[in-house]
Formats: C-alpha cells, sequence, structure tokens
C-alpha cells in the first residue's frame, strides 16, 4: 500500500544512508581522478615533451567546465531525478579519463582531461547534495557533510593509487586503469542514487522551511537569500583558495624543506575532513547559519595568521584550524539553501551556487600569485584573504532571519 508523503515520518527521510555513502564514494571518486593530474605531471612531460604549464592549464579548463556544468547538470536533475544525472556523469567520467590517456596532442589532452572531465565532474556535486538534503530532516548537516567528505578523501586515496601505478607503468596506462576503475566502481553505485518520495510534502508536514509552491527558478535566483548565499560561497572559497594554492610556496620561502612543506597542504586536507563532520554535527545542533558565520570568521583569521609562523609546527597549528574552518563550512551552503528554498529547484539552485563557488576558487590563486609578482612576499595575499573573508562574514549575517530553533523563513515569491 503506498503512503501519502504527507503521512510519512521524518524517520523514513532520514534513513536513507545508504545514499549518503554512495554521495560519499562518488564524490571522492570524481574529485579524485580530477586532482591525480598532479601526480601525472611530471612523467608526463618527460614522455610527452609536452611543457608544465600546458598539462597544468588542463585543471584550469576542468575548473571553468565544472562550475558551468554543474549549473545545467543541478536543472537535468531537477527536471528527470538525480539517477540519470550521476549515471551521465559517470559514464563521462571513465570516457574522458579513457580518451585521455589516448591523446596524441596537448590540445586533445586539454579537451579530455579539461573539458570533458570538468564537465563530468561537475554532475556529481550540486545533483548528489540536493538529492540527500531532500532525504534528512533531523540529520540534514551531518548527511551533506559526510557526502562532502569525500571530497576530502580523494587526495588520500585517489592520488597515492595515481601514484602506484605511475611508478608501474606509464602514465598512459595508468591513466587508462584509473579510467576503468572508475566505471567498475562508480556505475553499481549509481543505483542508490534516488530522489526522495514527495519530498516537498514530507518537509511540510516536518515543518521545514519552502518556497511558495509556484516559485521559479529565476524568482529564486533573483531573490536576497540566494544572491546572500551566492556572493558568500564566491568571497568564501576565493579567500581560501590563495592560501591553499600558494601556502606550500610560502613555507618554501621560509625555509622548510619541500617534503615538509608539502606535509602542510595534506595536514590542511586531513583537518578539512574533520572539520566537514565536527561543523554537520553542530549545524544540525546550533542552526546552519551561526555555524557558518562562526566558521567564516575563524577561516579569515586563520588565513592571516599563517605571516606569524615560520617553522614546521607552527605551520600545522594554522594549517589545522584553517582546514577544520574552510572544510567545515563547504557544506553548510547546501544546508541553507535546502532550509530556505525547499527541494522542488534545489539541484538548480546549488548547481548556481557551485558555478559561483568556482570562480572563487579560480580567483584566489591567480591573484595570490600576481601579489607576489608584484611585492615579491605573499604577505599581501594572506592579508587580501583575511579581508575577503571578513567580507564573507559580513555578508553572510545579511541572510533573512531564522527562528529559534535555527530555521528558515517561509521565501515568498518575488514580485
Amino acid at each position: 500500500m503506498n503512503i501519502p508523503a504527507s503521512a510519512r515520518p521524518a524517520d523514513a527521510l532520514d534513513s536513507n544512508w545508504s545514499l549518503v555513502a554512495a554521495g560519499a564514494l562518488m564524490t571522492c571518486v570524481a574529485i579524485g581522478v580530477l586532482f591525480s593530474l598532479a601526480v601525472f605531471l611530471e612523467p608526463m612531460s618527460a614522455a610527452s615533451g609536452w611543457s608544465r604549464a600546458g598539462i597544468s592549464s588542463a585543471m584550469t579548463l576542468a575548473f571553468l567546465s565544472m562550475g558551468v556544468a554543474g549549473f545545467g547538470w543541478g536543472a537535468l536533475s531537477d527536471r528527470y531525478g538525480p539517477r540519470v544525472v550521476v549515471l551521465a556523469g559517470t559514464v563521462l567520467l571513465g570516457l574522458s579519463t579513457v580518451l585521455a590517456s589516448r591523446a596524441s596532442t596537448l590540445l586533445e589532452f586539454q579537451l579530455f582531461y579539461g573539458v570533458m572531465m570538468g564537465i563530468a565532474a561537475g554532475s556529481f556535486f550540486a545533483p548528489v547534495i540536493a538529492t540527500t538534503a531532500s532525504w534528512f530532516d533531523r540529520h540534514r548537516s551531518l548527511a551533506v557533510s559526510l557526502v562532502s567528505a569525500g571530497m576530502g578523501v580523494a587526495p588520500m586515496t585517489i592520488s597515492p593509487l595515481a601514484a602506484w601505478l605511475v611508478t608501474n607503468h606509464d602514465w598512459r596506462t595508468a591513466q587508462l586503469i584509473i579510467g576503468i576503475g572508475a566505471w567498475i566502481v562508480l556505475l553499481p553505485a549509481v543505483w542508490l542514487i534516488r530522489a526522495a518520495p514527495g519530498a516537498a510534502h514530507a518537509a511540510a508536514a516536518a515543518g521545514g522551511a519552502a518556497p511558495a509552491p509556484d516559485m521559479k527558478v529565476g524568482q529564486a535566483l533573483r531573490s536576497r537569500a540566494f544572491l546572500v548565499l551566492g556572493i558568500t560561497f564566491f568571497a568564501c572559497c576565493a579567500a581560501h583558495s590563495g592560501p591553499i594554492f600558494h601556502t606550500v610556496s610560502y613555507a618554501i620561502g621560509c625555509g622548510l624543506p619541500t617534503f615538509a612543506a608539502v606535509t602542510i597542504y595534506s595536514m590542511e586536507g586531513a583537518a578539512g575532513l574533520g572539520g566537514r563532520l565536527l561543523f554537520g554535527v553542530l549545524a544540525d545542533r546550533l542552526g546552519a547559519k551561526r555555524v557558518l558565520v562562526a566558521g567564516l570568521l575563524i577561516q579569515a583569521f586563520a588565513a592571516a595568521s599563517y605571516l606569524l609562523v615560520n617553522q614546521l609546527g607552527g605551520f600545522y597549528a594554522v594549517a589545522i584550524v584553517f582546514g577544520l574552518a574552510y572544510g567545515g563550512v563547504m557544506p553548510l551552503y547546501a544546508v541553507l539553501a535546502r532550509d530556505y528554498f525547499g527541494p522542488r529547484i534545489l539541484g538548480t539552485l546549488l548547481g548556481a551556487a557551485s558555478m559561483l563557488s568556482s570562480l572563487g576558487m579560480a580567483l584566489g590563486p591567480v591573484l595570490g600569485g600576481w601579489l607576489f609578482d608584484r611585492h615579491g612576499s605573499y604577505a599581501w595575499m594572506y592579508i587580501g584573504s583575511m579581508a575577503v573573508g571578513l567580507g564573507a562574514v559580513a555578508i553572510a549575517l545579511t541572510f533573512p532571519r531564522t527562528d529559534a530553533a535555527g530555521k528558515a523563513p517561509r521565501l515568498q515569491p518575488a514580485g
């Protein structure tokens, strides 16, 4: 017998932890495959004669493609459901890796590994996060954070695998194996991704916030809540992407050996994984907005704190705080979007927000490099990161007010 969605208890929606596991696996593999390019950079350049700048530009293309494609994938997920979207993304992810391993020119590699893989990777974040947020009410922040944690695990799984493969095979064979392996691992997981039945009705029955039934995507994108969400997401990523990218170089400039400097990046990543879980639990208890504002404030001052250290122990201490903060706040944007807009158009809105965040991620490294070239120091980059981070705090404080339980108000269509 079919039970009406409005009659289903919230616990029924909170039981789909298999989707969380599948989502974490997908984000881990997709981001891990993309970022494994760093492992292939030296052997590819040596074997093919392609410049390192040319090979690295594939990553820039991937970020831009992922941001733009994420908006489209999110809209398709709202219309056709998340399963068909992640299935298409999984097929493209493996195919782009396989084709990149066969590329005969640098341009072909950039198109396959950059553009095509970026499009593929964009299919996982918005649809899977939106679906997870729709399935959960009581433990929504934790569930979304666990899915997002897959991205934090990626450097600790796929990159070591890529390093092992490239030491035992040539880079083409290694990438071919990774592409086929992505299909083998992800295709079965696709069937665990499914839309929450009657999610909009269940959310209303559970007392969660939802937009007016006739609110359109265009109205939501013009709403104050989305503008604040998107601009905060952009500023947050612009604030932390520069320090993430340049801190290893800064540490080497402070006299640290290269290997020791690289471990600072690993420490940030490990702390970010813990931050996703900690902030997820706190957001469920205290409200996503409060935890986001606190995390952004910590992130801003932690970025500037790198200027106060020059020994490995000090770098580790700052990296733990900085990684905890930037890793912890990232999933909360999806939670806030779900609170303000409900599940019906969530994929589209998260796709749009992710596009803005990708632009922020692309901006930080470029500006950091320009400031270093101009001033011969990273000091202005870290100061600028703190300033942008504090700007993100100020913007986040303008979110529409929440109630005593931290829930967002019911939005009405614009004009």
